[in-house]
């Protein structure tokens, strides 16, 4: 029997992400639109929830240059591709480690676990197939350490978060969405991914 709050996280999913995705698929202003809603309700959901004065400013320069490089990144795939990789790999560590739990990841966030995280790296793997296939490329080896680093920077950005979370003593970031919370408890990963495959780009790594 699925509770009442799983249901609600299961249908808030079905709802957001084609949404998500049509925006991000669309490009050009409603991406920018995208970003800005997202940029503006995540450093509200930081400062709200850390309480010393450094921790607000260290944060908000954080989220400031990491959403300058959702802008940069102007290419539509490339962002179909982090949002994937990132959201794969949270939906795989959430299943895997339900289904197989095992030792603890980390005291940060007792409910991480290592078959959690690969379960992460494996639905990861399979999404970036399912990439590589819109784009009509085959998986290169350069892709593969690329999503097994993009995947493993968006587990860091989920601890990180839960780590201030923890320290603000606090479940969630906020309740914007049924399930989920807040918005940062959702792209948590993704405002560490995206810095991170932006350096990589800049280094002309990417051959597709």
């Amino acid at each position: 029997m699925i509770n009442k709050e799983l249901q609600k996280r299961i249908l808030s999913s079905i709802i957001l992400l084609p949404l998500a995705l049509y925006f991000i698929s669309s490009g050009s202003y409603y991406l920018i639109f995208l970003t800005l809603i997202c940029f503006f309700i995540s450093i509200y959901e930081w400062n709200k929830m850390v309480k010393k004065i450094e921790l607000k400013f260290l944060g908000t320069i954080f989220l400031i240059s990491s959403f300058y490089t959702f802008y940069e990144i102007s290419i539509t795939y490339f962002w179909i591709y982090i949002f994937l990789i990132c959201i794969s790999t949270d939906i795989g560590g959430y299943v895997f480690g339900k289904l197989f739990k095992g030792p603890k990841l980390t005291k940060i966030s007792p409910n991480k676990t290592y078959s959690g995280m690969m379960g992460g790296y494996f639905l990861s793997l399979i999404f970036l197939s399912f990439f590589m296939w819109l784009i009509d490329q085959i998986i290169s080896v350069e892709w593969f350490i690329i999503t097994i680093l993009i995947s493993t920077v968006s587990q860091i950005g989920d601890i990180t978060i839960s780590y201030f979370k923890r320290l603000s003593k606090i479940k969630d970031t906020g309740k914007i969405i049924p399930g989920h919370g807040g918005l940062l408890d959702r792209i948590d990963g993704m405002i560490f991914a995206f810095p991170i495959f932006y350096l990589i780009e800049l280094t002309d790594y990417l051959l597709v």
